[in-house]
């Protein structure tokens, strides 16, 4: 019997094994980043643990508590998600010029900005205007400073050839100086007599919270400039771009691609993100722009970020788990009288480790559908 080389049934065959190949293919390397930043959080533990022991305390006493902490009621739960709301954006001020290439670990600084121009923003407009236009103003006024102070970067990084890095973190450096000069000179509230800050918010006009939940808005917030980050990068031509860039930009260049436009224009959309967490927390947390503004969201969404292997949709859950994680630093501290600054250590030890781990990708066969068409 012959088989003709026309035969629909073996072309259906052919399509089909095509077909399930590239699924195959396809789940492999969205599989390995879990699986890789999977075993890092484990190992992260297990360094720790080693810590904890060291200091004559007990590693399952310590994650039993920081699950009670972060997940183990619904009030831990709400206040891990009020937690993870500024980490979603001050995460997205890294993960958006990461596409490029670029590392910014100066979203501190646009925090603390972004809040001082919050408040400013908002005192000539208190009883004047209703509070949905002022939480207008003050996201504009946010997202305008803080893009300015992380575009800088990007424009040192360009057309000065200066570290990113570098020049972000000693940019952060200088606008924490800056918050204290403004907060506790020119914008200085004369009744905050042992914390200085702005003109506190009316309660009438702070952001609210989410029907039903004890937790603001701003997770909203986040949520949706996460979501809005991925269209941004994944389906528009300015993601696309922006990914030809990161990938090789002497090949950008070559190709017309606007490399300068490029690297100023991510650097100041993140730096947006990150202003706007600033005038979240001031608007739903505190209240006023204050010494409170610098409380590390910052440098906490690096870790998200590089957790999250730069994917706006992944550092949705990556910000709620670190969130969780933040929230039982209270707990920890009182039931094993072990320091609030615990949980900073265990995220310091994370970001170690997932420093170390990034030197796996692509090394694996099962993940790896390049080496499967060697074998």
């Amino acid at each position: 019997m012959t088989v003709e080389a026309n035969d629909p049934g073996l072309s259906i065959t052919a399509g089909g094994s095509a077909s399930f190949r590239l699924l195959l293919e396809w789940l492999a390397r969205r599989a390995e980043p879990v699986a890789i930043g999977l075993v890092a959080i484990l190992i992260g533990l297990a360094l720790f643990s080693l810590f904890i022991l060291a200091v004559g305390k007990s590693p399952i006493t310590l994650f039993q508590l920081m699950y009670t902490g972060g997940f183990g009621s619904w009030f831990s739960i709400q206040n891990s998600l009020s937690r993870a709301a500024p980490l979603l954006l001050t995460a997205l001020c890294v993960a958006l010029p990461a596409r490029l290439g670029l590392v910014i670990i100066g979203a501190e600084g646009a925090v603390v900005l972004g809040g001082v121009a919050a408040a400013a923003s908002a005192m000539p407009f208190v009883g004047i205007v209703p509070p949905i236009v002022l939480f207008i103003f003050m996201a504009i006024a946010a997202m305008i400073v803080g893009g300015i102070w992380i575009g800088f970067a990007g424009l040192l990084r360009h057309y000065r050839g200066v570290n990113e890095t570098i020049s972000s973190l000693l940019l952060a450096y200088i606008a924490i100086a800056l918050m204290n000069q403004f907060v506790e000179g020119l914008l200085r509230d004369p009744a905050s007599l042992n914390k200085p800050s702005t003109k506190p918010l009316p309660k009438d006009y702070m952001l609210g919270q989410i029907p039903g939940m004890d937790v603001h808005w701003g997770l909203v917030i986040g949520v949706v400039a996460c979501i809005l980050s991925w269209v941004l990068i994944e389906i528009t031509s300015f993601g696309f771009a922006a990914r030809i860039a990161g990938g090789n930009v002497r090949a950008a260049q070559i190709q017309g691609l606007p490399v300068g436009r490029l690297i100023v224009g991510f650097t100041a959309i993140a730096g947006g993100f990150a202003g706007l967490a600033g005038m979240i927390e001031v608007a739903a947390v505190q209240g006023s722009a204050n010494a409170s503004l610098a409380a590390g969201y910052g440098y906490t969404g690096i870790l998200v970020a590089f957790l999250a292997r730069h994917n706006p949709l992944a550092i949705i859950p990556v910000a709620i788990l670190l969130g969780g994680i933040s929230a039982s630093g209270g707990l920890i501290q009182r039931r094993m009288g072990l320091p609030d600054a615990t949980v900073l250590v265990l995220q310091g030890t994370l970001f170690i480790v997932i420093l170390f781990c990034e030197t796996f990708y692509g090394r694996f066969k099962i993940f790896n559908p390049d080496l499967w068409k060697r074998s």
